[in-house]
């Protein structure tokens, strides 16, 4: 059906995980959203939305796809189970199509897989068959997997939440609601804005000191190596990560970015454990 996806080297070769990054293409919107749009806060037509998300599905196999509301933040949703993650798919209406979009609560407070308003910016679970969705147009999808434990993540990686250290906070979450070793981990940072366009002429304001160092003397900012550094200050091993340095407002033709189009609409990031949930 035409479907692209990138997938990061040292996942694939991995049993029991599947993942995929989403181009743009091959989807059902049009205009600024052709194609593949998978947000439903952009302004399409959410029978397209709905539409692009059961393309998606159908190229996991029929997975549940779990969407979060995505907000700059450096909260961390945690699904231990299926009731939580089934909670999460049922959110809302377009829970007959087997895909979660939990819409935005009032104060984004509640963070339990019983919410209806589940807010954040990064997903952990191990719970098998439910795919945790990410969705973005310049930020990062940083991807992680701890094959000891079984534990997927799923990161939204924005400036905002890169300079919250966002990926150090999921690894500890993942470290201790679930056992993970950080040694183990496997991690992938996605397409999304490189240095080469990464500009912030007012970062005195914007970036921490501490990040300045990732700066060039155009005032663009590195932000693929902020996430491998914080992935290895968090101790994942750096031959265990992918940095797929491909720059999405360099390739809009593959990808949805919003300082290359403003108006535009976002692609999917997705990773899932396979098989059926082991019994407890």
């Amino acid at each position: 059906d035409g479907v692209s996806f990138f997938q990061f080297p040292k996942l694939t070769g991995l049993a029991d995980v599947r993942h995929g990054i989403f181009t743009r293409n091959a989807g059902e919107s049009i205009g600024v959203y052709r194609s593949l749009n998978v947000s439903f806060d952009v302004g399409d037509d959410s029978r397209n939305v709905k539409q692009n998300r059961k393309i998606i599905s159908r190229c996991i196999e029929g997975g549940d796809l779990v969407f979060i509301d995505q907000v700059h933040g450096t909260r961390v949703l945690t699904f231990n189970n299926e009731s939580e993650v089934g909670n999460a798919v049922a959110a809302d209406d377009f829970s007959q199509d087997s895909h979660a979009y939990i819409k935005h609560g009032k104060n984004g407070d509640n963070a339990s897989g019983s919410s209806d308003n589940l807010v954040g910016d990064a997903m952990v679970t191990n719970v098998r068959g439910k795919f945790l969705a990410v969705q973005v147009a310049d930020c990062q999808s940083v991807l992680m997997y701890e094959p000891v434990r079984q534990v997927i993540a799923n990161v939204h990686a924005g400036w905002r939440g890169s300079i919250k250290n966002i990926v150090g906070r999921t690894i500890k979450t993942m470290e201790r609601k679930f056992g993970c070793c950080s040694r183990n981990i496997v991690a992938g940072i996605s397409p999304s804005l490189g240095s080469c366009c990464a500009q912030f002429v007012n970062y005195q304001k914007e970036i921490p000191a501490m990040y300045w160092k990732y700066k060039d003397d155009r005032d663009h900012f590195d932000f693929w190596s902020i996430s491998r550094d914080q992935l290895c200050d968090a101790g994942v091993l750096i031959e265990n990560i992918d940095v797929s340095q491909v720059c999405t407002k360099c390739d809009t033709g593959n990808f949805f970015s919003f300082r290359g189009e403003k108006n535009t609409g976002r692609f999917a990031s997705v990773i899932g454990l396979t098989g059926n949930q082991a019994s407890s």
